[in-house]
Parts: structure tokens; C-alpha cells; sequence
């Protein structure tokens, strides 16, 4: 049977490769659409320096090392209650970059939604890992 920090990590994985995808896009200026991660192309332009982008990717490689460790029983109970405050910050930074940057012209693009469902889902597999790590003890 597969364990729940197994799909935990799925979830981050999925967090992860979606800030690759258009976080922002618009269709003023001839469009253009920016990613998490900070690229950029057309008229929008992505924010210079250290922003929420980066550190959602700094907060899924940091769940995902926390759900494997989850997944492989290291420190059960400590890697699920991490699991579950990463992913609820993740949750909270998705939900920040949103409201930050959606506005006017300026619209969710598919990569925030992929983003914002694969960081809901790690929450929810999260409280499951949790659970499962009480009931072992």
C-alpha cells in the first residue's frame, strides 16, 4: 500500500513543476505571461530579485524532503507535523502571490491554478500523514 507522504511528495513535485508554468498572463501589450520562478516573456515583467516565486520553490523542496522522510518512517511524527505547516505555507504564499499580482489587466494563468490545487492537495495528504503517524505511535 502506498503511503500518504509518498503522495505528499507527489504534490510538492506538482507544486514544483507548475512554477515553471504562466503564473500571470495578460493580453494587454500584446500579452505576455510570467511564471513563478521569475520568467518572463511579452509585456509583463517579472520582479526583480528574491520574491514569493522563489521561495514557493524553496518551501516545495523543503516539503518534499519532509514528506519522503514521512514516507520512509525517519522521524515520523516531526516530518508529518512539518509537512503539514509547509504545505499550509505553501498554501498561504500561493494565495499571497495571487492577490499581490492578479489584478487590472493582469489574470491567473494555468500554471497557479495547477500550483494552487497540487498545494491544496498536499495539505490534505498532509493532515492524512499526520494521522497516520499518531495511530503508529
Amino acid at each position: 500500500m502506498i503511503r500518504p507522504g509518498w503522495l505528499v511528495a507527489l504534490s510538492a513535485t506538482v507544486v514544483m513543476v507548475s512554477a515553471w508554468l504562466p503564473w500571470l498572463t495578460t493580453q494587454a501589450g500584446g500579452g505576455g505571461r510570467v511564471s513563478a520562478a521569475g520568467g518572463a516573456v511579452g509585456s509583463l515583467a517579472a520582479p526583480d530579485g528574491f520574491g514569493a516565486g522563489q521561495l514557493i520553490l524553496l518551501l516545495c523542496s523543503v516539503l518534499l524532503v519532509a514528506a519522503a522522510m514521512a514516507a520512509r518512517d525517519l522521524m515520523p511524527l516531526t516530518a508529518a507535523i512539518a509537512t503539514l505547516v509547509l504545505s499550509l505555507g505553501l498554501c498561504v504564499l500561493i494565495w499571497w502571490y495571487h492577490h499581490s499580482s492578479v489584478g487590472g489587466a493582469v489574470g491567473a494563468g494555468y500554471g497557479w491554478y495547477l500550483g494552487a490545487t497540487g498545494a491544496g492537495a498536499a495539505a490534505a495528504l498532509s493532515v492524512w500523514t499526520l494521522v497516520g503517524a499518531l495511530r503508529s505511535r
